[in-house]
């Protein structure tokens, strides 16, 4: 599929997808190319969790039903929570993991920035005592967005972070720090690192891309300017020290002289 849409995708700490389970994976959720980055990460003995309503789509259902997806019933707890529960033990028994978009819904946004996350994936990893899995894929409304008619070629970014223990928490108001610690964390890293996913532009992008890239370039001119600032007062620094030993040594030999 990927080839057909011509989109490329970058994974960065490949490592931490091959060596954490078991574990619960978590990331940002956009758009129907999430199934890119998921194709392009796609640890060996993982499981998706998806909404059961999915189960019923043509093709999408049938493949997720055959991978083992767990379909989660929304509307039932209980239901829900006994599903997450019976798939993780068995996930743990075979050292697999659960893929986990934690902010429980696409979406969509145009800026570098995440929705609130859901607590369902960190209380299952603490009471599976696994880790949690940062996961940080690079904004893709640059390869493909309905309000602005972007459809692009390009190439999508993702960074994989180390695992993160809950070992520690053991209140609730422990748990909602530790999640709200996750969060900024992967927000930090999206504006920081990640950023937008790199369009071949074919046909448009939107205006917050447009002024990441200039704020972008405005920066890089800045550094350079004061890199070039910095070369020019170590120059300076060299010639004065230079001129000053001159003086110096010609003070010397005067003196020498009139001494003779």
């Amino acid at each position: 599929m990927k080839h057909c849409l011509g989109v490329n995708v970058v994974v960065e700490g490949r490592q931490y997808l091959d060596e954490s389970s078991p574990c619960i994976f978590i990331s940002n959720h956009q758009s129907v190319l999430d199934i890119l980055m998921l194709g392009a990460t796609w640890p060996k003995w993982c499981v998706v969790t998806a909404k059961r309503s999915l189960q019923w789509v043509p093709l999408l259902g049938w493949f997720m039903t055959l991978s083992g997806a767990l379909f989660i019933d929304r509307g039932n707890r209980e239901k829900a929570v006994e599903t997450l529960n019976k798939g993780l033990r068995e996930i743990i028994d075979i050292k697999g993991s659960v893929w986990i978009f934690a902010e429980g819904t696409r979406s969509y946004s145009t800026s570098l920035m995440m929705l609130p996350f859901k607590k369902g994936a960190f209380w299952l990893a603490k009471d599976g005592k696994i880790p949690i899995v940062p996961v940080v894929v690079s904004n893709t409304t640059t390869i493909s967005n309905a309000k602005y008619k972007v459809f692009n070629k390009g190439t999508i970014y993702i960074k994989v972070l180390p695992p993160m223990s809950l070992e520690k928490v053991q209140t609730k108001e422990e748990m909602n720090e530790f999640i709200d610690g996750v969060h900024d964390l992967m927000v930090t890293e999206l504006k920081k690192n990640v950023g937008y996913s790199i369009p071949i532009v074919d046909t448009s992008v939107p205006p917050e891309y447009e002024e990441w890239v200039r704020a972008k370039k405005d920066k890089e001119t800045s550094k350079e300017e004061e890199e070039i600032l910095k070369s020019d007062l170590n120059e300076k620094t060299v010639s004065n020290a230079t001129s000053i030993k001159i003086d110096s040594d010609d003070t010397t030999i005067e003196g020498a002289v009139s001494r003779k």
